[in-house]
C-alpha cells in the first residue's frame, strides 16, 4: 500500500511541477509516518499470530484435561452407583441381622461364657503344672549339684588313693575313675600265690593303705570283687572251683580292710566273679595275668540321690 502511495506521489510530483515545495515536504512526512505505522501494524499482526498459536495450544491442553475429567467423572459416577448398590445390600443385611440380633447375641454370650470357663480351668491346670515344673526344676538343680559334689568327692578320693598307693603303681596296681566310681585294681601277682587266697606281705601293705583312706571316708560303699582266669581250679581242700577261689580272695581283702577300726564294715561287700568278667583275652599268658585280680570298687552313698529321684 505504501509503495502504491509512493508511486502516486511521484507521478503527481512529475506531472505537476507547479506544486510548492512545502506541499511536497508534507507529503514526504506523511509517507514516512505511513511507513512507520505499517511496520507497527506488521509487528502487532505477528504478535497476534503468536498469541493465537499459544491460545490454540492451551485450548488443546484444556480440551485434553476436560476429556480426562469427563472420563474420571464417568468412573466416579459408576463407582458411586456400585457403592450405592452395595450400601443398599449392607443395609438390607444389617436389617436382617438386627432382626435376629438378640438370639444371636445370647447364643454368642453363652458360647463365650463356656469358652471363658474352659480357659479358666486350663489356666489353673497350667499354673499347677508350672508349679510342679518349677519344683521339679529346683529338685533337678539340687540333684545335679549333689551329683557334681559326689563326682568331685570321688575325684578327690582317687587323688588321695593315687598318692597313698603311689609306690605300688606299676606293680600290678591301677587306679581309675569312671561312671562316678573309683576302681582300684590289684593283679594277683601283687596279692596271692597261685591257687592261694592268703595275701602276701607286699599286697597287704597296699590293702592297708586303701583301708586308711576308707577310714577317712566313711560315706563310701566298698565292693571287693575277686576275679580269675579261665583255667580250672586244680587245688584240693574246701575250694572246689574258680567261683570259690574268687570269693575267698575277695573275703581275704575284706578281712584286712576290717582290721582298720575306722572302716565301717557295713560299707564292705565281698563278691566272687570267677572268670566271667575278664579284662583281656584268656588266650595269652599276659591276658590271663590281667584277668586274675582283685577290684576294689568305691561308690559314693547314693541314698540322697535315690530319695530325690523318687520324688520326681
Amino acid at each position: 500500500m505504501i509503495k502504491k502511495i509512493s508511486i502516486g506521489l511521484l507521478i503527481l510530483a512529475l506531472s505537476t511541477s507547479c506544486v510548492s515545495k512545502k506541499i511536497y515536504n508534507d507529503l514526504e512526512t506523511k509517507f514516512a509516518d505511513l511507513k512507520k505505522e505499517n511496520r507497527t501494524i506488521s509487528d502487532e499482526n505477528a504478535a497476534l499470530l503468536a498469541s493465537k498459536k499459544q491460545l490454540e495450544s492451551e485450548k488443546a491442553a484444556l480440551q485434553t484435561n476436560l476429556d480426562d475429567v469427563n472420563t474420571n467423572l464417568a468412573k466416579v459416577q459408576a463407582d458411586y452407583a456400585a457403592a450405592k448398590d452395595k450400601m443398599k445390600i449392607m443395609q438390607d443385611s444389617y436389617a436382617a441381622l438386627e432382626k435376629n440380633s438378640n438370639e444371636s447375641l445370647e447364643a454368642n454370650m453363652k458360647k463365650n461364657r463356656e469358652l471363658l470357663a474352659q480357659l479358666d480351668a486350663k489356666a489353673k491346670a497350667l499354673a499347677l503344672e508350672q508349679e510342679k515344673l518349677n519344683a521339679s526344676s529346683q529338685r533337678l538343680k539340687e540333684l545335679e549339684d549333689l551329683i557334681a559334689a559326689k563326682e568331685a568327692s570321688m575325684k578327690k578320693l582317687k587323688e588321695t588313693l593315687s598318692k597313698a598307693l603311689n609306690s605300688f603303681e606299676g606293680k600290678g596296681l591301677t587306679i581309675e575313675q569312671k561312671n562316678g566310681k573309683v576302681y582300684v585294681s590289684m593283679e594277683n601277682k601283687l596279692l596271692f600265690n597261685s591257687g592261694s587266697w592268703a595275701v602276701g606281705s607286699e599286697g597287704k601293705k597296699a590293702v592297708v593303705e586303701v583301708g586308711k583312706v576308707l577310714g577317712d571316708n566313711p560315706d563310701i560303699s566298698v565292693l571287693i570283687e575277686g576275679h580269675t582266669d579261665n583255667d580250672p581250679y586244680v587245688g584240693s581242700g574246701t575250694i572246689t572251683d574258680n567261683w570259690d577261689l574268687s570269693t575267698k580272695r575277695a573275703t581275704a581283702i575284706v578281712t584286712i580292710l576290717g582290721e582298720n577300726k575306722k572302716v565301717n564294715k557295713q560299707n564292705l561287700t565281698a563278691a566272687g566273679r570267677s572268670e566271667y568278667s575278664p579284662l583281656a583275652s584268656n588266650t595269652t599268658a599276659d591276658g590271663k595275668s590281667k584277668n586274675r585280680r582283685i577290684e576294689i570298687i568305691l561308690t559314693p552313698k547314693l541314698d540322697e540321690i535315690s530319695k530325690m529321684l523318687n520324688e520326681f
